[in-house]
């Protein structure tokens, strides 16, 4: 395993109001930003009945948004590096709840999917600005900790989205659901007036699209092993989320209001479980707090989908959420301590939402094969697969845990 370094003192930030301020917009931006995503989950059996198209062909909304976050982390990474963290971010906010707001008035499931897509940009831009600016901006001490905190804005996103699935008046329509997502856009007020451009930044900005460009260039190798290793992330964290409710409504045939119950429970045990494994690997290392959580999961595998009473699925779909998002609870801190000051806004992000992109077609792939209904088995051998090759990826790879930012000899 990789020794800590010792982080120059004066460039190591201090725990402060900005500080708190830059994770805490960071995380309610991922927040919404997964929120405005799940919606679509729990309403995908209504908008294909809306639109007259099957289920399968629904799940294509799924993944044109994640084929389309590349996109975003492209432009939005490279706004970030080039003309800093806050103005990019407050443009991503703005962007993708607009896109939120349009799909609720999509006539047809061609315009729908249109802002789907366009949605999946501004989706794909906000995670790479806000992991750069908090983790630039925490000392390197509490990375591990801040990283499980901002990335449990995605499972946090979708508690919300169950929520508002739950108690959502039986009167109104599914598209309701769409028009609350506009409201992420009034956190760039926040972002305007309480956050402060990233230190670092200031000190590794690249002047011109030159010198970015051939800084991007030089990092090739890191680039291709951190879109590996978010393929594999994406995959477990799709191929266990996105068809659960469907799973828990078609298979198990649990009315609505007991899937939101289970979705709420099973987010709840991924908030926790972030916060868990990022402070491990505080302590114990990026990769092994990880792959400890994947062997984890693996093993909770029967658990999560043939647990014979509803209390077991409660229980499995807990556990299970509690080690995937444990895991991608170390991704923040992770991948931007492997990326250089003068790349950190866009490389991480992109390498990010590559993985996205591959991984991106996860749920119409499970969604074929369980057509006859079989989602159980469909769901444990993608997860299996997933958890064992990932296992090898993330041990193989490197780590730079604690590493000094924006030191001199960058």
């Amino acid at each position: 395993m990789s020794q800590v370094p010792t982080p120059n003192p004066d460039f190591d930030p201090k725990w402060n109001s900005d500080a708190r301020n830059a994770v805490l917009a960071s995380f309610l931006g991922w927040t919404l930003d997964a929120f405005d995503f799940f919606i679509l989950v729990f309403v995908l059996s209504k908008a294909a009945d809306t639109f007259a198209v099957s289920m399968a062909k629904m799940t294509l909304a799924i993944t044109v948004t994640l084929m389309l976050r590349p996109v975003g982390a492209l432009l939005f990474g490279l706004l970030a590096d080039r003309f800093g963290r806050r103005r990019p971010m407050m443009w991503n906010l703005v962007f993708f709840s607009v896109m939120e707001v349009l799909s609720g008035f999509a006539p047809n499931y061609t315009s729908f999917m249109i802002c789907r897509a366009l949605f999946g940009i501004g989706m794909g831009g906000e995670w790479g600005i806000g992991a750069a600016l908090s983790m630039e901006t925490v000392p390197a001490r509490w990375r591990g900790i801040a990283s499980g905190f901002l990335q449990q804005g995605y499972p946090t996103g979708y508690l919300l989205a169950a929520f508002c699935f739950r108690f959502l008046p039986s009167s109104w329509s599914w598209r309701s659901l769409f028009f609350i997502g506009g409201l992420p856009a009034l956190l760039a007020i926040f972002v305007r007036f309480r956050v402060k451009e990233s230190a670092v930044w200031r000190q590794s900005r690249r002047h011109d699209w030159a010198h970015l460009g051939r800084a991007i260039a030089s990092h090739w190798k890191i680039f291709l092993y951190l879109t590996l290793l978010m393929t594999i992330m994406n995959f477990a964290s799709h191929g266990t989320q996105d068809l659960y409710p469907s799973f828990l409504e078609q298979q198990r045939h649990l009315p609505k209001t007991q899937v939101a119950n289970i979705a709420i429970i099973y987010n709840l045990g991924a908030i926790l479980g972030g916060a868990t494994f990022g402070l491990l690997s505080d302590f114990r290392g990026r990769r092994r707090a990880m792959a400890l959580a994947f062997v984890l999961a693996a093993l909770l595998i029967p658990l999560w989908t043939s647990g014979a009473t509803i209390a077991t699925l409660v229980l499995g779909s807990f556990l299970m959420q509690f080690m995937v998002q444990g895991a991608w609870g170390v991704i923040p801190a992770h991948i931007t301590e492997l990326a250089p000051d003068s790349v950190r806004g866009f490389l991480p992000g992109f390498a990010y939402q590559c993985g996205v992109l591959l991984a991106s077609n996860s749920a119409h792939i499970e969604a074929k094969f369980a057509k006859n209904g079989d989602y159980a088995t469909t769901m444990a051998s993608v997860a299996l697969t997933v958890f064992c090759v990932g296992f090898f990826v993330i041990l193989l790879g490197p780590e730079r845990r604690a590493a000094a930012f924006a030191a001199p000899s960058a």
